[in-house]
C-alpha cells in the first residue's frame, strides 16, 4: 500500500520522544511519508516545547505519559538516550501504539527479548532503523548475493570509522555508560555495520573474537570513561565464512565510513555508505562498478532509488525510505526487508557477546 493509498484511508498519527539530532532525523522521514506530525515530549515539559518548536509538530505534552495516552496518536519514534529506551518502546507498546524506536533497543539482551516479545504478542510494528539497508545499491549487493552471483561466501570484511571522538576535547553524552549503556561504539556503530553484513550475506555471525580499547579515559567533561572508542573482531559465520570488522570512533579523517565487502568463490561486492551510489564488484577476470541506475537494478534496489541516475542519494533518503516502509508497515503491508525488534534484539545480543568475548579475550558464541 502507497502511503496515498493511506492517507485517504487515514492520515497517520505519529509522537516523538526527544527532541536532538535523531529526532530531527526521524520527523523529516515521517513529515516526507506523509504523516501528521502531532505532538512531541521529552525529558521535561520545557524541554518538551522547545522541541516541537524545533521540529515543526502540532502539540507539546508535559511527559512521554501524557503523549502515549493520546489515543490520537498511531506510532511513536523513541529518539532518547540509550538506557531509556526499554522503559519508553515499553510503554508505548503496553499503551497500543506502533514503535519506531533508536538503536540500541535495549542495553541488555533480557530487556531487548522482553521487548521483541510484547511487540509480537501485541501484533504491533516495531521497527528499529538499521537505515544503511535502505540504500539502493546496498539491495543491489543483498540481490546479487542472493541469486548466487559471488558464489559460496567464503570471507566478509567491514569496517565502521568515524572521528567525532577523536581527540580527547571530543565529549557526548554517550561515553557516560549511565546514559549510553555499557557499550558506545559498537552499540552505536557496530550494531549497523553488523546489520548490514548480515542482511546482505543472507548469513549470520554464530561465534567471534574481539578486543576493545578506550582510547581517552578522560575528555572534556567526562572522566572515568569505560565505554570503548574502538573495537576489532573476527567473525565466524553460519556458512563456515570467516571475516573482520573494525569499529572506530577514533579514526582521524573518517566521517561516516561504512563499508562491507563480501567474497565468494566467483566475486566479491563492495558497498561503501560514503559512496552510496555505486558498487564495486570483482572478479578475477576483471572488476566493474555498477552505478545507480534504477533501469538496471534488481527489483527491490529499483523501488528504493527515487531520482533518476546521476542525482545522488544520500542517507536522508535512506531514513526516509525505511520510515516509509514502517508506515506501509502499520497500513498492512509489510515491505520486504523492513528490520523490527527482532533485528533489534539480534544487534543487542552480538554486542553482548563482544563484550563477553572481550571481557575474556576467548571466543564466544553468538545467540541465534
Amino acid at each position: 500500500m502507497t502511503m496515498d493509498v493511506l492517507a485517504s484511508a487515514r492520515t497517520l498519527r505519529a509522537g516523538f520522544v526527544g527532541g536532538g539530532f535523531m529526532a530531527t532525523v526521524h520527523s523529516r522521514a515521517a513529515r516526507a511519508a506523509g504523516a501528521a506530525l502531532s505532538g512531541g515530549a521529552s525529558s521535561t515539559a520545557e524541554r518538551g516545547r522547545a522541541a516541537v518548536e524545533r521540529l515543526g509538530l502540532d502539540a507539546a505534552f508535559d511527559s512521554v505519559d501524557e503523549l502515549l495516552a493520546d489515543p490520537e496518536i498511531d506510532v511513536v519514534h523513541v529518539c532518547t538516550p540509550n538506557v531509556t529506551h526499554a522503559a519508553i518502546a515499553e510503554a508505548a507498546l503496553v499503551a497500543g501504539k506502533h514503535v519506531v524506536c533508536e538503536k540500541p533497543l535495549a542495553t541488555t539482551v533480557a530487556d531487548a527479548e522482553r521487548l521483541r516479545s510484547l511487540a509480537a504478542e501485541r501484533g504491533l510494528v516495531a521497527a528499529v532503523p538499521f537505515v544503511y539497508r535502505f540504500h539502493p545499491m546496498a539491495r543491489e549487493a543483498r540481490a546479487r548475493v542472493a541469486a548466487g552471483e559471488t558464489g559460496r561466501l567464503l570471507s566478509v570484511h567491514g569496517a565502521y570509522l568515524q572521528d567525532w571522538l577523536a581527540t580527547p576535547h571530543d565529549d557526548d553524552w554517550r561515553v557516560d555508560r549511565t546514559l549510553g549503556g555499557p557499550s558506545r561504539a559498537f552499540a552505536d556503530i557496530g550494531s549497523h555495520l553488523v546489520d548490514l553484513v548480515e542482511f546482505v550475506a543472507g548469513d549470520r555471525i554464530v561465534r567471534l573474537n574481539s578486543t576493545t580499547r578506550t582510547v581517552y579515559e578522560r575528555r572534556a567533561t567526562n572522566v572515568d570513561i569505560a565505554t570503548e572508542d574502538l573495537v576489532a573482531v573476527v567473525v565466524e559465520l553460519a556458512s563456515g565464512a570467516v571475516g573482520t570488522l573494525l569499529v572506530s570512533q577514533v579514526a582521524p579523517g573518517h566521517k561516516n565510513a561504512l563499508t562491507i565487502e563480501l567474497s565468494g568463490t566467483d566475486a566479491t561486492v563492495r558497498f561503501e555508505q560514503e559512496r552510496p551510489d555505486r558498487l564495486w564488484v570483482g572478479r578475477a577476470a576483471a572488476s566493474t562498478v555498477i552505478e545507480r541506475d534504477p533501469a538496471r537494478l534488481a527489483p527491490d534496489a529499483a523501488r528504493l532509488s527515487l531520482v533518476p541516475a546521476g542525482h545522488p542519494m544520500g542517507y536522508q533518503d535512506a531514513f526516509n525510505a525505511f520510515v516509509a516502509d514502517a508506515y506501509a508497515a502499520i497500513a498492512g503491508s509489510p515491505p520486504d526487508g523492513l528490520p523490527g525488534f527482532d533485528d533489534g534484539a539480534r544487534a543487542v545480543r552480538v554486542t553482548d557477546a563482544v563484550l563477553r568475548s572481550a571481557a575474556s579475550g576467548t571466543w564466544t558464541e553468538v545467540a541465534a
